[in-house]
C-alpha cells in the first residue's frame, strides 16, 4: 500500500506543472517548468545547428560533415517519402518537430523533465500539426475549394469531416502524452518491485528508444495527414 502511494505521489508530482521561475513585469508571468526546459532545448538545437554547420565543404567533405548529410538526408527522404511530392515546402517544419520531439522526450536521462509530459505541450503540437494541414489543403484548393472537400464524395460525410477536424488534433496530442507517460509510470513500477540495476537496463528503452519512436509517430501520422489533404 505504502509502495501504491509513493507511485501516485510520483505520478501526480510529474502531471503538476511547477513554475521554474517568474519575469517580474506585468505583475509576474510565470514560467513553467516545460517551458522553461523548452527554451534550453531550443537554445541547446540553436548552438548546436550553428556549430555544426560551419566550414561545410562542396569538395573533400570531412568525416562530421558526412555524418550530418547522412542524418539529415536520411529524416528528409523519410519524410519526403511519406509528405509527397506535392508537400515538399512543409518539410523543413516536420525535420523540426521530429529534432525538437526527440530531444525533448530523452532529456529525461540528463536530469531534466521532458516538455512532452506536459499535455499543455503536446496540445499545443497537435494544434500547431492540424494548422498546418489544413493551411496546406487552403494553399492547394483555395479556401472555397477547402470548404468544398467537406462534402466530398458526398454532402452526407460532412458532419464526420467536420469532426475530424477536432479528432484529429486530440488523437495526436493524447498519444504522444500517454505513451510518455505510460513510459514513466512502467519505470517507477519497476523501481518499486525489481533491483536497481534492472530499471536502468529498461531506461535506455523508454527513456531513450521509446522517446524516439514518439517523435517518429508524431511526424508520420501529421506527414500523412498533410498528404492526405493534398491529394
Amino acid at each position: 500500500m505504502r509502495r501504491t502511494d509513493e507511485l501516485v505521489k510520483n505520478l501526480l508530482e510529474e502531471l503538476n506543472c511547477e513554475t521554474a521561475f517568474t519575469i517580474p513585469l506585468f505583475g509576474g508571468i510565470e514560467i513553467s517548468e516545460s517551458v522553461a526546459v523548452t527554451w534550453i532545448i531550443m537554445a541547446v538545437m540553436t548552438i548546436a545547428s550553428i556549430c555544426l554547420v560551419r566550414n561545410l565543404k562542396v569538395s573533400n567533405p570531412g568525416k562530421k560533415q558526412l555524418i550530418l548529410e547522412t542524418v539529415i538526408g536520411g529524416i528528409y527522404n523519410f519524410i519526403g517519402e511519406t509528405i509527397g511530392e506535392h508537400g515538399k515546402r512543409y518539410i523543413p517544419y516536420m525535420m523540426t518537430v521530429m529534432l525538437y520531439l526527440g530531444v525533448s522526450n530523452i532529456i529525461g536521462v540528463f536530469g531534466f523533465k521532458p516538455p512532452t509530459k506536459d499535455l499543455n505541450i503536446t496540445a499545443a503540437l497537435a494544434l500547431m500539426s492540424i494548422v498546418l494541414i489544413e493551411y496546406s489543403s487552403i494553399h492547394k484548393r483555395g479556401f472555397m475549394g477547402w470548404i468544398k472537400n467537406f462534402a466530398q464524395p458526398v454532402a452526407i460525410i460532412a458532419p464526420i469531416k467536420v469532426l475530424e477536424l477536432f479528432i484529429r488534433p486530440l488523437s495526436l496530442c493524447m498519444r504522444l502524452f500517454g505513451n510518455i507517460l505510460g513510459a514513466f509510470v512502467v519505470m517507477e513500477l519497476l523501481k518499486l518491485v525489481t533491483p536497481v540495476f534492472v530499471p536502468v537496463a529498461f531506461s535506455f528503452y523508454f527513456d531513450i528508444f521509446d522517446g524516439l519512436i514518439q517523435a517518429y509517430v508524431f511526424v508520420f501520422l501529421t506527414s500523412l495527414f498533410v498528404d492526405e489533404a493534398l491529394e
